[in-house]
């Protein structure tokens, strides 16, 4: 896989190698770049099963109430 090199303030790093317990920082910084895309396909995959659902008519209507 090719590699990129990116400038980042070192506060920054330092704080994401604490909050991920990397030494690290490479490795702290991959790590957190990894958990936001694995965040990203899980909720694609939340939202599509969800419109799945409607598409298949598998949700009822809500109930409503006449006054």
């Amino acid at each position: 896989m090719a590699k990129v090199n990116i400038a980042l303030d070192a506060e920054l790093v330092v704080e994401v190698m604490v909050l991920a317990g990397v030494g690290d920082p490479q490795d702290a910084v991959e790590a957190v770049v990894r958990d936001y895309i694995a965040r990203g396909h899980r909720t694609e995959a939340r939202v599509d099963s969800r419109d799945d659902t409607r598409r298949r008519g598998d949700l009822t209507p809500p109930e409503t109430t006449q006054g």
